[in-house]
């Protein structure tokens, strides 16, 4: 049995099945080897493999998502068939004489840096898909099993770390529980934690290579611990713990249908955050009153080319029909800094935090943020939507959305295409937009604070910088009074306010919100009904 502590970023408590879910950008060691033929015929043979995981791949694809989103895995069939890219890997083993594994590896890091340097954008994109097979081809040379959600139990991840991009490929409804070595408690892994209502752990001091796949393990979030192997007697308490918590669950359960309404009489609304489509399921089942962050970017994550309008039309319709009349609020793009994507060459910041992202791409590269406000638009004739935009600092960027919006609405009408422009808000996450909030609150239809960010930027701790956890404070009285004046503001020119950050489900401060007039809070889902218990508890 080994017990390990670490930082709990979702309590709860679950018992189940281990997956070690491996990185792909281990080091390849270079092997003198003798027979260059043999070599060879190792890579035709992994090659082999990878053609039918990729079909396996397209036809789950297929029926999950459409042919235009399976589309990725013929081109990756396509591209490991190339000659040469085939050429290059046999031609390295036999001049140099060395093992297929680190031929494989420096070929596929060759043909991305070439890609990567073309003119033409699709050319470019490619860099990502030659990444991709070259990985695989090397996974399947060394024997690693490639891991399909289709066929994966319900298991307890444990990981080095979690990339927003890997979590959202995920089969959500298989995962027990998370387990990183490393991560915030900020981080996308730690927010889709709290989102499924799953305990999860995170600098947990574990050595990945005494833990595989398929031992059992008890994480419990109450307590901060995981423990592999867990004895007889852990076992038998820990299913009686669970079965306290899943009655606790139940009592819940009754709030359901009850109004967000304290014992004065005081009303708030109580709205979900989302990152997919897929999670409105989480949205109905825990009785939001509608959606306060639809986070878009993920639908740019773990893919190799920008999403079409069509396709994020479709996705924007159908939780905008899912939702009925209530409200989506869905943020524009919010790519960047934690959330890096191959296909937008970003290239590599000193501080990311503080650089090329969200809005700030969207303005510079319009061409990208149009083809999402022509899906939002068309979008927001199938439901209530409103839109917001993100890292907002001053009434100038506000301006230059705007134009931008009737240049869309322009071209719309032109073509003839049904549309209905939102609602259009802004987040409220940087210390400048705090200070000039007066101002935004006359242009704009709402606000919707980013706690998270906007605590990072005033308390200058980088929130994805596990060391810095401990100064990472969100109830810091600057952070509170900030949030009081954005409300004033925003009341002072009959706008409503909410908060879509962390802080928002922070069960601490419901009362302190309610006092200070906050109209809406956001919440992950499975802090609907929590939240709505102190509410309707409160004498405010």
């Amino acid at each position: 049995m080994l017990k390990v502590s670490g930082k709990a970023v979702y309590k709860g408590i679950v018992i189940g099945p281990v997956l070690v879910f491996g990185k792909e950008d281990q080091k390849i060691k270079r092997t003198k080897i003798t027979d260059a033929d043999a070599e060879i015929s190792r890579v035709g043979k992994a090659g082999e493999q990878a053609q039918a995981q990729l079909q396996g791949l397209y036809d789950k694809a297929l029926k999950e998502v459409g042919e235009s989103s399976a589309a990725i895995f013929e081109v990756h069939q396509m591209m490991l068939e190339d000659e040469d890219y085939l050429e290059a890997i046999h031609n390295m083993i036999r001049t140099e004489m060395v093992n297929a594994e680190y031929a494989v590896a420096v070929t596929g890091d060759n043909f991305a840096e070439l890609f990567s340097g073309m003119e033409d954008d699709y050319m470019r994109a490619r860099a990502a898909d030659i990444k991709d097979i070259s990985n695989r081809l090397v996974r399947n040379l060394m024997g690693k099993e490639d891991i399909n959600s289709a066929d994966m139990k319900p298991s307890v991840i444990v990981a080095d770390d979690l990339s927003p991009s890997e979590t959202v490929q995920m089969d959500k409804e298989k995962i027990l529980a998370l387990v990183t070595v490393h991560g915030s408690a900020n981080s996308h892994t730690a927010i889709l934690a709290r989102m499924m209502n799953i305990p999860a752990l995170i600098g947990v001091p574990i050595d990945l290579n005494e833990i595989h796949t398929g031992m059992t393990a008890v994480v419990d979030g109450l307590k901060g611990e995981v423990i592999f192997e867990p004895s007889e007697e852990v076992c038998a308490e820990t299913e009686a713990r669970v079965r306290g918590e899943q009655e606790k669950l139940k009592l819940l359960q009754s709030l359901k249908g009850k109004e967000n309404e304290t014992l004065s009489g005081k009303k708030i609304k109580i709205y979900a955050n989302i990152g997919s489509v897929s999670d409105v399921g989480y949205v109905m089942e825990n009785d939001a009153g509608g959606i306060g962050l639809f986070r878009s970017e993920f639908l740019y994550l773990g893919r190799d080319d920008f999403p079409t309008e069509e396709e994020q039309f479709q996705a924007y319709k159908q939780v905008a029909q899912t939702m009925g009349s209530k409200n989506v609020v869905i943020r524009t793009l919010d790519i960047g800094a934690d959330k890096q994507v191959d296909y937008f060459n970003l290239g590599k910041e000193d501080n990311p935090a503080m650089g090329y992202r969200a809005i700030r791409i969207c303005l510079k590269q319009p061409d990208i943020f149009k083809t999402q406000l022509r899906a939002l638009f068309r979008a927001a004739v199938y439901g209530n939507l409103s839109v917001m935009y993100p890292m907002i600092t001053s009434v100038e960027e506000v301006k230059q959305i705007q134009d931008i919006v009737a240049e869309v609405t322009a071209e719309l009408e032109e073509k003839e295409i049904p549309y209905k422009k939102p609602e259009q808000g802004i987040m409220i996450e940087t210390p400048a937009a705090v200070m000039v909030s007066d101002e935004l609150a006359e242009i704009v239809d709402f606000f919707s604070i980013g706690t998270n960010d906007l605590t990072q930027y005033t308390l200058a701790v980088d929130r994805q910088n596990a060391r810095l956890d401990d100064f990472y404070y969100p109830h810091h009285k600057a952070i509170l009074r900030m949030i009081k004046m954005v409300a004033d503001n925003a009341h002072k020119c009959g706008k409503w306010v909410g908060i879509c950050g962390e802080l928002g489900a922070d069960l601490e401060l419901t009362e302190e919100f309610l006092r200070m007039g906050i109209d809406e809070l956001s919440v992950a889902p499975s802090m609907v009904l929590k939240v709505r218990k102190v509410v309707r508890e409160s004498e405010v």
